[in-house]
């Protein structure tokens, strides 16, 4: 007879919430609960930790980078894993993974009774989440040999490692608890902690900042623009506008937005003023006058007379 062996000690990133005791978990109920947890998992950070001797009908949601190996959870099996997989729906499948037979080495464990399901849907979900659900197999007697060998060593090393987003856009971002974030580059790691830059603390100030910024460069180059359009008011009687701002009062565009966001403004307001240029090139003039004749000043019957009393007889 082949016994399943346990894997190599490893934590592994749980759903910090207690998913609570089951009785029962149906191949409906997985696919939902699956389908849930990938929502779930966009904004929730996953928590380093050990499985260790689950109780009968506990549940657990995990992340497996490689759902073929699953880490040590204290229970020996006498048993090999057995897989199979079932439609769930349109374009999905549900692979569930069964291993029988486990029992806690010395415990109070008569008899091989316990059972791990595996549930993840490797077409139409996320493949790497993976629902555990542990419950009773029928029993079986324990092998003498193996009834107190320990399937790992305890106590249990701590953890200290920050959770970790697993999926959507803040995949693979640590979630440090308050006054545990490390020290940033180039400051000893002894060095007390102090006030994270303005732009570290608040990016959405600074982004309002810059916007803020670029409507007010916005206006100043409308002022400019409008400056020709003022002094022609004023000759024909109508109020002039407000005045303009001198150029040494606004500080550099430089200094108050970003490189790409003056970018953008300079690349609009040169295509403003191309579009200018080319406007005035293509429609300005299209019913233009023939031009004036050289001789339009002089008669030719002038002309004739003068040439015929000049020429040689």
């Amino acid at each position: 007879m082949s016994f399943s062996q346990p894997h190599m000690e490893q934590p592994c990133l749980r759903y910090p919430e207690n998913l609570g005791l089951h009785a029962n978990v149906t191949l409906e109920s997985a696919v939902s609960m699956l389908l849930r947890a990938v929502q779930l998992s966009q904004n929730v950070p996953y928590s380093w930790g050990f499985i260790d001797k689950p109780p009968e009908g506990q549940m657990l949601l995990i992340y497996l980078p490689n759902p073929a190996s699953f880490p040590n959870d204290g229970i020996r099996y006498q048993d090999q894993e057995t897989r199979f997989s079932v439609p769930a729906g349109a374009n999905r499948e549900l692979e569930v993974m069964e291993i029988k037979h486990g029992f806690i080495p010395g415990s109070q464990d008569n008899s091989a009774w316990r059972l791990r399901r595996r549930f993840r849907l490797h077409k139409g979900g996320h493949p790497q989440l993976t629902l555990v659900h542990y419950t009773r197999s029928p029993p079986m007697q324990i092998v003498p040999s193996l009834q107190n060998a320990q399937v790992r060593q305890y106590p249990l090393r701590p953890i200290n490692d920050p959770p970790v987003f697993v999926m959507g856009e803040k995949a693979g971002q640590k979630v440090y608890p308050p006054g545990t974030a490390p020290a940033p580059q180039g400051m000893p790691s002894g060095a007390p902690p102090g006030p994270m830059p303005p732009i570290a603390m608040n990016q959405q100030a600074m982004l309002a900042q810059q916007n803020s910024n670029m409507e007010a460069l916005e206006r100043r180059r409308e002022r400019e623009r409008g400056g020709g359009r003022d002094r022609s008011g004023s000759m024909t009687g109508q109020r002039p506008g407000p005045p303009r701002l001198d150029d040494e009062e606004s500080a550099d565009e430089s200094d108050l937005i970003s490189t790409r966001t003056l970018a953008l403004t300079r690349y609009r307001r040169n295509h403003e003023l191309m579009e200018e240029v080319f406007k005035q090139a293509a429609f300005g003039k299209k019913n233009t006058p023939p031009p004036r004749s050289p001789y339009a000043g002089f008669d030719k019957a002038d002309l004739e007379a003068k040439v015929v009393c000049e020429a040689p007889n």
